[in-house]
């Protein structure tokens, strides 16, 4: 009787490489599926984080000495619904006033790091809360967090463009450090004007929609989530935001 062929076993595929730190921000960029499927192996979200604050400080710094706080809140009162009664104001308190709000303009701006921190936080804890109830999935919090920290590095290049941008000499009675560079259709819009349609023009940010995408990767790298579903999540809950953001800024302008 003849021997029985042995069949070969299957060779396992080979695991993806780990990646660096370094290597997880290009790949952000460029490949974004493989810095989302190695949060699987370390759900590290501290570098990214790190990196986004000091880009924001710098930018920050420059806004200070190209621009200056005081002629931010200047801007800024130009720009809302209390310009009228601003100029109404007797010079010593309209002096009085510029410089408290100047002063807490400085202080708030340079705390953005930590306040992007919470953001994030937030964002993460309702992105995981969503996926894992609405969608079937079973991200930890850890990782929706390294997912948002990673989805909002395209921010650095906005920030970097606003540095440029001051250094070439913008106009400082027409900067708007809410909206700083024309990376959407609101940046070219009275920030006086229909508040309700300056902030839903604001939404159509191109790194904010690369944002939302990159973040609908991570989690759909993350669990069994179609990718142009968690994609559309992400979206959805951005658009809600806008919506009541809009809304309220339009119900007390």
């Amino acid at each position: 009787m003849a021997a029985q062929p042995i069949t070969p076993m299957p060779t396992p595929p080979p695991e993806e490489p780990a990646l660096s730190e370094g290597a997880r921000i290009i790949d952000t960029f460029i490949a974004p599926s493989k810095t989302f499927t190695d949060l699987r192996r370390n759900s590290s979200w501290w570098t990214p984080w790190l990196l986004i604050s000091i880009v924001t400080l710098i930018f920050v710094f420059v806004m200070g000495r190209q621009i200056g706080f005081e002629q931010i809140t200047k801007n800024s009162i130009a720009q809302s619904s209390r310009a009228e009664q601003f100029e109404k104001l007797p010079p010593e308190q309209q002096a009085k006033q510029l410089q408290l709000a100047a002063a807490i303009t400085r202080y708030i701006s340079y705390s953005l790091p930590l306040l992007n921190l919470i953001i994030f936080l937030v964002i993460a804890a309702v992105l995981m809360a969503t996926f894992n109830v609405a969608a079937g999935a079973k991200v930890p919090f850890k990782t929706s967090l390294a997912i948002v920290a990673y989805g909002s590095l395209p921010g650095i290049i906005g920030a970097v463009l606003g540095i440029i941008s001051m250094f070439a000499g913008v106009d400082p009675a027409g900067f708007n450090a809410q909206n700083p560079v024309a990376t959407n259709p609101a940046h070219f819009m009275d920030p006086a004007g229909n508040k309700f349609v300056y902030g839903m023009a604001s939404a159509l940010d191109v790194f904010i929609l690369w944002n939302i995408v990159l973040m609908g990767i991570g989690f759909a790298c993350n669990s069994k989530v179609k990718r142009s579903t968690a994609i559309g999540i992400v979206a959805g809950w951005y658009l809600l935001y806008k919506l009541v953001t809009a809304g309220l800024a339009a119900a007390t302008s």
